[in-house]
């Protein structure tokens, strides 16, 4: 009869065989091209600051990362594809809070944000601001709410599809009570080219997105929801100061990998972004996009994606905004 320890050492030289490729591929990585997957249009924030990143960490790792935007259904469809990949390293997903948005929004997203995905690294944190159609004749959200109330039906709610402004500009047509028509595009970008034209009349977006807009006269700036007003807007008031009692959200997005990926290469990547995000340029350029970089650990990302599932859960649930 074999003894038990004699099975025991038998399993554990089996486990550590089995392991050894996965340890020794995850110390040689990277040794080929990285595909970053980003779900947003080209030229949308989260484009910018994935492109910036991608930058740093083909310089850093020595290999090149390469952006491959894809945008539709709501985020999910670049989601879906990221999920599915090989859980290598070689194939990465750049998101926003739209990671847990979408899967609140679609009755079957296609992937679960806790499950399908390991936390690799937060990147940067933003503000947003509500923009409307420069002929409209306010200044405040309240003014904006009044004369919604005496036009209904005749103004338009321009968002991404599937993103956070989408879901906090429905909350608050809901809450206020106000009939005007949702018109979902890509991204925002397209949204703000429409308010331009005169085609929407109001937009929710990242103050990156609308500041050059607001500061050309493009578009007129209502509110921020940051906690206090954002330097450069500082004439705008914070929503909270709108009449909105503890109302601050921003815009966030980080880094990750399918699930599986092997953990050496997630504390890699991580030390990478990190060091990406504070260099001199990443925070210069960051800057000058009005976005601030976020330096944590894998768990210390991934408590916070937790900590976001149940708080747009009930965002989603208030506004009654579902995508299928």
């Amino acid at each position: 009869m074999v003894s038990l320890p004699r099975i025991a050492c038998a399993a554990a030289l089996v486990a550590a065989a089995i392991a050894a490729p996965a340890i020794s591929r995850a110390q040689s990585y990277p040794t080929q091209p990285i595909r970053m997957i980003v779900p947003f249009t080209a030229g949308s924030p989260n484009d910018v600051v994935a492109r910036l990143l991608a930058q740093q960490l083909t310089a850093r790792l020595g290999q090149n990362v390469v952006i491959d935007n894809r945008p539709g259904a709501g985020t999910t469809a670049g989601t879906k594809a990221a999920a599915s990949a090989e859980p290598n390293g070689y194939t990465l997903l750049f998101n926003s809070s739209s990671m847990v948005v979408a899967p609140a929004m679609y009755r079957n997203p296609g992937y679960d944000p806790l499950k399908a995905f390991v936390p690799v690294a937060n990147a940067v944190f933003g503000h947003w601001a509500t923009v409307i159609e420069k002929s409209i004749p306010a200044n405040t959200v309240p003014e904006f709410i009044a004369y919604a109330r005496k036009n209904p039906g005749k103004l338009a709610f321009g968002f991404g599809q599937g993103t956070a402004p989408q879901l906090v500009g429905e909350w608050l047509k809901v809450r206020e009570k106000v009939d005007i028509t949702s018109i979902p595009y890509k991204g925002g970008a397209q949204a703000i080219i429409d308010m331009i034209g005169g085609r929407i009349h109001f937009h929710i977006s990242t103050t990156a997105t609308v500041i050059p807009h607001v500061k050309a006269g493009s578009v007129k700036a209502i509110s921020v929801w940051s906690p206090q007003r954002y330097r450069d807007l500082p004439n705008v008031p914070t929503m909270i100061e709108s009449g909105y009692p503890n109302l601050a959200l921003g815009f966030w997005a980080g880094l990750w990998a399918p699930a599986g990926t092997p953990d050496a290469i997630v504390t890699a990547l991580n030390k990478a972004v990190n060091a990406s995000l504070d260099s001199p340029e990443m925070r210069a350029s960051l800057g000058k996009l009005g976005l601030e970089p976020v330096i944590q650990t894998p768990q210390q990302f991934g408590k916070f994606i937790v900590s976001e599932v149940p708080r747009w859960a009930e965002i989603v649930k208030i506004s009654g905004v579902r995508g299928d």
